[in-house]
């Protein structure tokens, strides 16, 4: 026989909160679909999809495509680990107070260490990415100046809009997600309907790309593809404390993410593979920016022109969304003792409601990376190269530690729940973690060794320099916030909350 509770009805958001040890310090004015928007622009189908189209096709040919269904399945599974989590603890910072709570505070320290590092790292990349954008919708000449200029404004407008307060973050949040979906599904949708110049069947022809070997190694080689998509949806949970019924809403506005932006990816890949007027020139890496020459060619320069308004729209949404999860968790971080400075980092500002000084960092450490990429442009390669890893290992930390106290008898008490599925979904999910970290640790081929190996070595510089502070300063012996309750947590929900646990 084994004891489950039985379902109970939710406390209220102050009450939650005040169970997990903390008093309400934020508005509520975030709605679940400004939620689900924040998570959206932040995972940016868009963004990931250009971003890797022409790489995806000269590495693993078409059939790429289905690493979306393959990463996307593996993320939905994640979600759902996540979701019963978030709804236990609907605090700040995500990622951080969810392996404290789970583990530990040296645990949670270092699963936030690597995360806030990969965020800030991805913030950067995205605004580089996008000065792009920025520079074409202009008719600005791309130099490594107007590049610079450009990133920094985006970066600075990002942090204008988050300076304004949750409201201002929830509308830009919306009309990003709007852009998004315009970009992705609607010109995705057109291109496969009245653009099409390439045969479905194209999916499943690998064009050569295997050269004399297996297809499988080039398969595995383009799994990029997929794994730079699908991460974002855990944005959803980094501003918890802003949302209203955040136990029941985030977890919905996670798996919708993953969904819809599954979806997005799908018909704008696609699209683009179908519409390409010379896809043997993109798959042969003749052609490596394919994407401008396909809209051109279907949108027309006006229809293009449109398309630029939707991309940099779409952008600087993405940076916001990022900087946004970025502070908060920052703030979590920090209300909890646990960085240098932290009473500075975890001071809100009384008007509008938003940590300041945090979002101050989550800017200016971009900034200063763009200036480190200004004076040398291969440095923007290599100081991205290790954030897709370094934010699978965050949240692989959080998977693990969910299933580790699943074994010692937790059983999540919040109101999203997956019942007796929860063991299994949390092994499979922690499985496909595994799997998905194996592929982007694995080094190059091209014999230079600096950047074969550099994903490993920037995950190994940011692990490193983590655990001497953690071993020197010792962060987690200056924290009372709680960590490890897991089942205490959950206890004490019940009990407030009426729950009891029946024999079957």
């Amino acid at each position: 026989m084994s004891s489950e509770p039985t379902p109970a009805s939710s406390l209220d958001d102050a009450a939650h909160l005040e169970v997990l040890g903390y008093q309400e310090n934020f508005n509520r004015s975030m709605s679940f679909w400004a939620n689900f928007a924040l998570g959206f622009t932040y995972l940016s189908p868009l963004v990931g999809v250009y971003s890797l189209f022409a790489t995806a096709l000269a590495v693993g040919g078409p059939p790429s495509i289905f690493w979306i269904f393959i990463v996307g399945a593996g993320q939905l599974l994640v979600s759902l680990v996540f979701g019963e989590v978030v709804s236990q603890y609907p605090i700040h910072g995500g990622i951080y107070p969810w392996a404290r709570r789970l583990w530990g505070r040296r645990y949670a320290w270092m699963a936030a260490w690597v995360y806030i590092w990969a965020m800030i790292v991805t913030i950067t990349a995205v605004a580089e990415y996008g000065s792009g954008f920025l520079a074409s919708l202009f008719g600005i000449t791309v130099t490594p100046l107007s590049t610079l200029l450009l990133t920094l404004a985006l970066l600075l407008a990002a942090l204008m809009l988050n300076f304004s307060g949750t409201k201002t973050m929830a509308r830009v949040a919306q009309i990003g997600l709007a852009a998004e979906l315009v970009g992705v599904i609607g010109v995705g949708l057109y291109l496969l309907i009245f653009q099409r110049k390439q045969e479905f069947s194209v999916f499943f022809d690998t064009m050569g790309v295997q050269g004399d070997g297996p297809y499988i190694t080039a398969f595995f080689g383009a799994a990029l593809a997929g794994l730079f998509l699908f991460y974002g949806f855990e944005a959803c949970g980094d501003v918890a404390e802003e949302v209203a019924n955040p136990a029941r809403r985030i977890p919905r506005a996670m798996i919708l993410t993953i969904l819809v932006g599954g979806v997005s990816a799908l018909f704008s890949f696609g699209g683009y593979v179908l519409a390409a007027p010379d896809l043997p020139a993109i798959v042969s890496g003749k052609e490596t920016d394919p994407i401008p020459a396909i809209l051109e060619s279907t949108l027309g320069s006006v229809g293009a022109k449109i398309f630029l308004v939707v991309a940099v729209t779409a952008f600087l949404s993405c940076v916001l969304s990022l900087q946004a999860a970025a502070s908060r968790l920052l703030y979590s971080f920090a209300r909890d003792g646990m960085l240098p400075g932290h009473r500075w980092l975890s001071k809100v500002t009384p008007r509008t409601k938003v940590p300041a000084n945090a979002l101050i960092v989550a800017c200016t450490i971009p900034v200063l990376l763009a200036l480190l990429i200004f004076v040398n442009e291969d440095l923007l390669n290599s100081v991205t190269a290790f954030a897709v890893l370094g934010i699978y290992v965050a949240f692989q930390m959080v998977v693990l530690a969910a299933l580790r106290q699943r074994f010692k008898g937790w059983k999540p008490a919040g109101p999203f729940s997956l019942g007796r599925w929860g063991i299994l979904v949390n092994i499979v999910a922690l499985a496909y973690g595994i799997f998905a970290m194996f592929l982007l640790a694995q080094p190059g081929s091209s014999g230079n060794l600096f950047a074969d190996w550099i994903v490993l070595i920037g995950l190994g510089v940011v692990l490193g320099t983590g655990l001497v502070y953690l071993f020197v300063a010792r962060p987690d012996r200056k924290s009372t916030a709680p960590a490890g309750d897991a089942i205490i947590v959950a206890d004490a929900i019940r009990e407030r909350t009426g729950a009891v646990r029946t024999l079957r």
